[in-house]
């Protein structure tokens, strides 16, 4: 697993992370962000999880006026990347 910070020419922040797991299908990838969503329903039950995880990283995202975004193949991996703008709104704090 990897964590990047990068801040970019017009003052946006992008966090992204990235791992090398199993990949997701590309049909699965519209859906991932929808609460209770399950790619594979049955491992999920053997790791305890519900669904919640991505839904509740796009809502907090959300708040602070963020993107969440994804990218994946299966048997390479994935990569989420949030965007966030600049603090204080588009001309950012001091206007």
């Amino acid at each position: 697993m990897s964590i990047s910070v990068q801040r970019q020419d017009d003052r946006t922040v992008e966090i992204s992370v990235s791992d090398t797991g199993c990949g997701i299908p590309a049909d699965h990838l519209p859906k991932i962000f929808d609460r209770f969503y399950r790619v594979n329903p049955a491992r999920s039950h053997q790791l305890n999880a519900s669904g919640l995880g991505l839904a509740i990283v796009k809502s907090i995202t959300s708040l602070h006026r963020g993107t969440v975004s994804v990218q994946s193949e299966v048997g390479k991996g994935s990569t989420f990347t949030l965007t966030f703008p600049p603090a204080g709104g588009p001309t950012g704090a001091c206007g």
